[in-house]
């Protein structure tokens, strides 16, 4: 009888492959001090150097900088574009057609795996992100694939590895999200 971990051998041994086909997932927009202000006031986050730019240049930065906890902010793509049409229905409750939040695909993954959740995400920040800058996710890089029946399923806790770059190509940080893709268990 066939083992149903056998199915992920593809993915296992895409280990260390890019799947990003090299394409470049720009933010929504660049990083600016009126999305910095509203990033920091439900946090009450004063520290000059997210909103004082002669405090920042005396700490060697060009222009105040958003703080480092920010960075997912700064890079997720638009939801909407003009022309496109993101809601296909007027359902109550309807879901977009697409999303920059649907998480990432490929055929590797088996087809039986239809549902996912992220389970962890660890980021090394290389650079502040300063106002001005315009961020990008590079690369998608399968780091590991450990099949494993959980509660809630059958399926494979993953790792993914994407570089944060600025508009001048500067890496800002390495991020690495982690991810349990699945298959329910019969109710």
């Amino acid at each position: 009888m066939k083992d149903w971990k056998d199915d992920w051998r593809p993915m296992i041994d895409a280990i260390g492959r890019d799947f990003s086909s090299e394409v470049e997932q720009w933010g929504a927009d660049e990083v600016e001090k009126g999305a910095i202000r509203r990033f920091l006031e439900p946090l009450e986050f004063d520290c000059p150097l997210h909103y004082d730019k002669d405090v920042a240049k005396k700490y060697g930065y060009s222009d105040i900088i958003a703080p480092y906890s920010s960075l997912l902010t700064w890079v997720i793509p638009p939801y909407w574009k003009p022309g496109v049409k993101l809601f296909t229905s007027a359902e109550r409750n309807a879901q977009p057609s697409e999303s920059p939040l649907l998480g990432f695909k490929t055929d590797l993954i088996p087809s039986t795996a239809k549902f996912y959740f992220a389970t962890d995400i660890e980021i090394d920040y290389i650079r502040p992100i300063v106002r001005g800058d315009w961020l990008y996710r590079f690369g998608y890089i399968l780091l590991s694939c450990v099949p494993k029946e959980t509660k809630v399923g059958r399926g494979a806790f993953t790792v993914w590895e994407s570089q944060v770059r600025n508009q001048d190509r500067e890496m800002v940080a390495k991020v690495r999200m982690g991810f349990y893709f699945y298959s329910p268990h019969d109710s």
